[in-house]
């Protein structure tokens, strides 16, 4: 499987219902039934219904499942239309991967000091493992901008740019643990394959620019935890997957493998395509509106009309020199520099993960660990927030940043093969943590929510993940309840059964 094909398990094809963007889905189970009801007397479905009724049953199916459809599969990542006049027109997700300490970067604490070394008279929650006294952050904090909002010494170029930037500091998550807390995150649903959230964002919506995927993902040396989970597209079609990037690639085509085609020219590729394509619809059409194929033929397609657009789209030599000294160096300068140049191109997600595995995870060295980590992304973070700016385009372009959960403010205890009997980091924290948002409707300089005067839990203003879906969505121009899509008999959604908007956090 190349980075361009996509996976094909559990998806289900759009159908009647599929209205322009974020319309509540329906899937051809009822039709499966009618289907399988026939099969042992070897009648199609299709066969079934032209015979009775003289064929009267067959045109209404045909109206009631197909009229829609045909639009919505044929051009799947066409531009739709949202429930309501958008804030945002784009998404740029910053994965912090691993669970980034929110008292150290975002959310002071100074009652920690005083309790250094000390047991908190609030006792500690239960977490994935055992911790013991208050822990204090290592880092200074400072007051930033005209909003004088408090940041991390870790992160002084991101500081500066706080007043375009709201900082939720009441998030909480429902558990300790990295796969079903990135699954949360990312998709909605900690246990079950369910689509992510940059899948319904371009079921909803499609994508502004054909001919490069409406949903990249890039994670600089190889795949998080939990891998393709985190921007699969489960029952919704393959074309709504995203579509992974190793920005550590500096050569188009191992930055795209099989980008380019150097045996057969692009007129005669253009032949071969379209006679595939006839096939392949014949043989569509012969069973019913198959996902997998739709699946398939779009991304041939799109792999073609790539070999022309990638290659500019992801070409950093064409920026100047002056931007180039804006982000500075490293992989992730590079990768929010082509973020920035993929929104700018249409394209509607864009995920940009710190690494492969979890670089956040600091159970030890946490010191160390998350100044390296903030030194390599705070420089790029602030220049794609005023290149974005500059361009006009940061209004339109939601830049989200955080991890799956926060840390605790009490001090890792070693166990067994865990921390190597180091007292020096912390553990994971589903209770309460930070995320920032920035651009896309949001207001400036702006804090929402608290934690206790420790930071273990979100006391104020709580933000469940499935709020924070549904305030992106809503800024998307979506209501969450009515994004849906069905599959199995169940109408779902990004936000499950929960979700409210945070109107606060809107400018």
């Amino acid at each position: 499987m190349t980075a361009l094909e996509p996976a094909y398990q559990n998806v289900v094809p759009p159908q009647a219902g599929h209205r322009a963007a974020g319309r509540s889905g329906s899937t051809p189970s009822r039709a499966a039934h009618a289907g399988s009801a026939t099969a042992a007397s070897g009648l199609t479905r299709r066969e079934m219904l032209s015979r009775c009724g003289m064929g009267l049953g067959l045109l209404g199916a045909h109206c009631l499942a197909f009229e829609d459809a045909a639009a919505a599969v044929r051009a799947p990542m066409a531009p739709r239309a949202p429930h309501f006049r958008p804030r945002a027109r784009h998404v740029i997700h910053v994965f912090l991967n691993g669970g980034p300490s929110h008292v150290d970067t975002f959310d002071p604490k100074p009652a920690l000091q005083k309790y250094a070394g000390r047991t908190l008279p609030t006792g500690n929650l239960k977490t994935e493992r055992k911790t013991g006294a208050a822990f204090p952050s290592p880092f200074r904090f400072r007051k930033c901008g005209q909003s004088g909002i408090e940041v991390s010494e870790i992160f002084p170029y991101f500081g500066e740019c706080i007043d375009d930037v709201t900082v939720i500091r009441s998030m909480h998550a429902n558990v300790p643990n990295h796969e079903p807390s990135l699954m949360l995150m990312n998709c909605g649903e900690q246990r079950l394959p369910r689509p992510s959230m940059g899948s319904w964002i371009t079921y909803g919506l499609g994508t502004e620019n054909q001919n490069l995927p409406g949903f990249v993902v890039m994670c600089p040396g190889g795949y998080p935890v939990a891998q393709t989970q985190n921007w699969r597209s489960a029952f919704l079609p393959g074309a709504y997957q995203g579509t992974y990037i190793d920005p550590r690639q500096t050569e188009i085509e191992k930055l795209l493998p099989y980008i380019r085609n150097h045996h057969t020219p692009a007129d005669e590729q253009r032949r071969q395509l379209d006679l595939l394509r006839s096939l392949n619809r014949l043989h569509r059409d012969r069973r019913d509106f198959t996902s997998e194929l739709e699946s398939r033929i779009h991304a041939y397609e799109l792999a073609y009309r790539m070999q022309f657009a990638a290659t500019e789209a992801f070409d950093l030599s064409r920026e100047p020199k002056s931007i180039h000294a804006l982000y500075g160096d490293g992989v992730h300068a590079r990768q929010l520099m082509i973020a920035r140049r993929l929104v700018e191109r249409g394209v509607r997600f864009v995920q940009v993960w710190h690494g492969a595995g979890q670089p956040w995870d600091s159970h030890d060295d946490l010191e160390q660990r998350h100044a390296a980590l903030a030194r390599q992304l705070d420089r790029p973070l602030a220049a794609l927030i005023r290149d974005l700016k500059q361009r006009g385009l940061l209004q339109e372009t939601l830049i989200i940043v955080g991890g799956e959960f926060g840390r605790t403010p009490t001090v890792e205890l070693p166990t067994p093969g865990a921390n190597q009997g180091k007292i020096n980091g912390r553990d994971h924290n589903h209770y309460g943590f930070t995320v920032c948002l920035a651009g896309g409707g949001v207001k400036g300089g702006f804090v929402y929510g608290a934690t206790d005067e420790f930071g273990f839990r979100a006391v104020e203003n709580r933000v469940h993940v499935h709020d924070l879906h549904a305030t992106i969505l809503h800024l998307l121009g979506f209501d969450h309840e009515r994004l849906t899509y069905r599959f199995a008999g169940r109408d779902f959604r990004l936000t499950d059964v929960g979700g409210r908007v945070i109107h606060d956090i809107i400018a």
